[in-house]
């Protein structure tokens, strides 16, 4: 646990020796620095929903406060996925003035729920080398701030799980409108993660309609198939006990991008969201115009 009377010293100070450089997103900076006093906390400050941490020569402690300019009734938790470099270094959470050390496991994802009008902040504690010789270790973790979607993984344990529950008409025309990416297609092969509780989709889509990252990748046409039609090639993650196969049918796969990864949100049939999008329409109830055609 951190000493009740370290010395706090702000980022801005820090740049004077050439320790930290941030913009609004990310920061990248130095622990090291001969005859600083090693109680000093260097504090960060990030105003982004995503964006990154790099910390060479961790020495000393490291608070970093995540202060987007966000209505928190639109976002619901603070994602943080460390990288492998991490492993070794104590993560404690900071809520209500008090430290909750996070349990290390590789580069799981942890999810921070926002309960109340202020957003918890992450400290990074790492001892300097015993012998006293440092070495150039780097340590971080990329963020992500989570929006309250229907299409988004819900929170589970400490991270990001997709929702093997089928979703409402309510919740497919919501997902339609506000998904990282929307795409019509069929599944072409599972593969099963036994270690990460995860199934691996690979859609071969023929229309995608929109999508936040590069989730999908275009192909070209290759002689035999159908029409020679181009098409488009992706993977996407749903949790192992979804259960997953291989099968025949034209789904609408929606769902949500999280460092570099697709989560699975809903995947009705395409005729069925038809069905469910023109009633809607009929009566004025869809929440956007989707291309149909």
């Amino acid at each position: 646990m951190l000493a009740a009377n370290v010395v706090l010293v702000l980022c801005e100070l820090a740049l004077l020796w050439r320790h930290c450089a941030a913009d609004l997103c990310n920061w990248h900076g130095s622990g090291f620095a001969g005859g600083v006093d090693s109680r000093i906390i260097l504090q960060v400050r990030l105003r982004c929903t995503q964006g990154s941490v790099r910390w060479i020569y961790p020495g000393q402690a490291l608070r970093v406060a995540l202060e987007p300019n966000l209505s928190s009734a639109r976002h619901s938790a603070w994602c943080i996925k460390p990288w492998p470099s991490l492993h070794g270094t104590s993560v404690f959470v900071e809520r209500g003035g008090e430290l909750e050390l996070l349990p290390g496991s590789g580069n799981q994802v942890f999810c921070l729920r926002l309960d109340g009008p202020r957003w918890p902040a992450i400290y990074l504690q790492s001892s300097p080398p015993s012998d006293g010789a440092w070495s150039r270790h780097l340590i971080g973790f990329r963020y992500e701030v989570l929006s309250n979607r229907s299409a988004a993984p819900i929170l589970g344990h400490g991270g990001l799980h997709a929702s093997c529950r089928p979703c409402n008409d309510t919740e497919v025309l919501m997902a339609a409108c506000s998904s990282d990416f929307v795409a019509r297609g069929s599944i072409r092969k599972v593969s099963h993660v036994s270690a990460h509780q995860t199934s691996l989709v690979e859609v071969v889509a023929t229309r995608v309609y929109w999508q936040r990252g590069s989730v999908f990748e275009r192909k070209s046409a290759t002689l035999g198939s159908p029409q020679h039609a181009p098409s488009w090639r992706g993977h996407i993650h749903v949790l192992l006990n979804c259960h997953v196969k291989t099968g025949g049918g034209e789904f609408l796969f929606m769902g949500s991008e999280h460092f570099g990864e697709a989560w699975l949100g809903c995947a009705p049939r395409f005729k069925d969201f038809l069905s469910v999008y023109q009633t809607a329409w009929a009566a004025r109830r869809n929440s956007c115009d989707f291309p149909l055609n």
